[in-house]
């Protein structure tokens, strides 16, 4: 058993590093997208550099969520690590929410209620 919680942690380090890594290259595409459309002189570049940041910034915390679930509740699933666990899915879960509603000014489920009743206008 010893060599699985090996791998499984392995395997929660690597989705914690391609997290970190999503957070990173995201902010620097953003970066780089923004100045590129600065030097062209187009329109609402602050817009599109906060909502692709923020969409980097999702991915990264939502992969950082998947590694903690992954290690914790594989690896030592004691009930002060999934206590622990529990304390950090909810505060990231809070950021990606409040990201959210700052990239789309929706909330995740609004998203969905409307594409539902689009769904059943597009049937009838």
């Amino acid at each position: 058993m010893d060599g699985f919680q090996h791998l499984i942690d392995s395997v929660g380090r690597a989705v914690d590093a391609v997290g970190v890594a999503a957070v990173i290259i995201g902010t620097l595409l953003a970066a780089l997208f923004a100045a590129s459309r600065l030097i062209r002189r187009e329109s609402d570049v602050y817009r599109q550099f906060r909502r692709f940041l923020g969409r980097s910034i999702l991915l990264g915390l939502e992969l950082l969520v998947a590694a903690d679930i992954i290690r914790t509740v594989a690896v030592t699933p004691s009930m002060e690590s999934v206590a622990v666990l529990a304390a950090i899915v909810l505060i990231r879960t809070f950021l990606s929410w409040s990201l959210e509603l700052e990239i789309t000014g929706r909330w995740p489920w609004q998203k969905q209620q409307e594409g539902a009743s689009q769904e059943e206008n597009g049937a009838a």
